[in-house]
C-alpha cells in the first residue's frame, strides 16, 4: 500500500488511484465494441435516410453483451431506458 502525502499535505493512496484510473483490457475492448455498434447503427440509419442518433439516444445490446454486435441484437433506446436496464441487472447480481 502506497499512502503518501501530496503537495497539499493530503493523504493519498496511489495504488488505489492507479487501479481506478487504468482500466482492465476487458473494459477497453467492451468500450470499443460499443462504439462500433453505434457507428453500425448510424450507418444503417444513413442508408435508409434517417437522421443520426441524437445525444439522448443510445444503442442497446438486447442480450447485454457489448461484444455481440449482430443486427438482431441492437436497438435504439433513450439513455434513461438503457441506464434503468443496466441498474436492474446490476441489482440482481448483488
Amino acid at each position: 500500500m502506497t499512502v503518501k502525502r501530496d503537495g497539499r499535505g493530503r493523504m493519498r493512496d496511489y495504488d488505489k488511484e492507479y487501479k481506478r484510473d487504468h482500466k482492465p483490457e476487458k473494459d477497453k475492448k467492451d468500450r470499443n465494441s460499443r462504439n462500433t455498434a453505434r457507428a453500425k447503427v448510424n450507418s444503417w440509419r444513413k442508408s435508409y435516410g434517417k437522421p443520426k442518433l441524437t445525444s439522448s439516444q443510445t444503442v442497446d445490446h438486447k442480450d447485454s453483451n457489448p461484444r455481440n454486435n449482430s443486427s438482431k441484437n441492437l436497438r435504439v433506446v433513450s439513455q434513461g431506458k438503457n441506464s434503468a436496464k443496466s441498474n436492474k441487472e446490476r441489482a440482481k447480481k448483488r
